[in-house]
């Protein structure tokens, strides 16, 4: 239902000013609400039944984006409301804003709906994320997961906001494409994940290498990703089924996380079709 008011809303009416405090987590956390910044992550959150509460979009890019606008339209009260430029940017943390924000309900799933679904087959690609701190590589992972055609991802301990903007932007989309869970103890999501028939490979320097474990990767897998700097401890790592280490030919100390990840879910796709 499009809402087109005579002039477009300022930054200062009380819906944009509503909407501008989910840029703090605890808000977010509060209101269970959040922002999904440019056209694809709108595009994404609007398939997503009930998650999109109002879209903000300029003048601009409402004739931008007419295609976005008229699916918009064709959903129940899914408001789509013009706002001038100044409003737009105070709501977008982006560099240059594409022109449209999506104010959304949160989307994540407990852990044993992720794992043990009643809707779709048992999942046989995961990937859990542990203490993951950086947005752009939580999204990136995301989206990697999502077109390696992983079934879901796992952000576990004391992993970055889920829908922090630059996590939902670095996803593109995909993280209204595939189940997302949360869970506090990194230790609990890998149990979880092993009750549920995968196998937990760790993705740490000094395993067995990736191109030798064939065997490990055409069985249902959740790949256990630690953080940025120092890991995966080794509770974890002794948790683990098996440590999967990427062979270093160069002298690269080693790979960015969200690369490492494309480099193992890519390997699990491949053996898994």
């Amino acid at each position: 239902m499009a809402s087109f008011p005579a002039e477009p809303l300022t930054s200062g009416n009380t819906r944009v000013k509503e909407a501008r405090k989910l840029a703090r987590r605890a808000s977010r956390t509060e209101t269970r609400r959040f922002l999904a910044d440019g056209p694809k992550a709108v595009e994404g959150a609007l398939t997503v039944e009930g998650c999109v509460i109002e879209i903000f979009a300029t003048p601009a890019a409402t004739e931008q984006y007419a295609a976005l606008a008229a699916t918009a339209a064709g959903l129940p009260d899914v408001p789509w409301t013009l706002v001038d430029d100044r409003a737009l940017a105070s709501l977008s943390d982006a560099v240059t804003p594409a022109g449209v924000i999506a104010v959304c309900r949160f989307i994540d799933r407990p852990l044993d709906h992720v794992l043990s679904p009643v809707d779709r087959p048992a999942p046989r690609l995961v990937v859990i994320c542990s203490d993951v701190r950086d947005p752009g590589n939580a999204g990136t992972v995301i989206r990697t997961a999502d077109a390696a055609g992983a079934d879901a991802v796992i952000l576990a301990g004391d992993a970055v906001d889920l829908y922090n903007p630059k996590t939902v932007r670095a996803s593109v989309g995909s993280v209204f494409h595939l189940p997302v869970a949360i869970e506090r103890d990194p230790l609990a999501a890998v149990r979880a994940s092993q009750a549920a028939g995968l196998g937990v490979l760790a993705a740490d320097m000094d395993g067995r290498t990736l191109f030798e474990a064939d065997d490990l990767l055409a069985a249902p897998t959740a790949w256990l990703l630690g953080n940025e700097a120092w890991g995966i401890p080794a509770e974890l790592r002794d948790a683990a089924d098996e440590v999967v280490s990427i062979p270093i030919f160069g002298q690269a100390e080693s790979l960015n996380l969200a690369t490492a990840a494309a480099v193992f879910l890519y390997a699990s796709a491949r053996a898994q079709r």
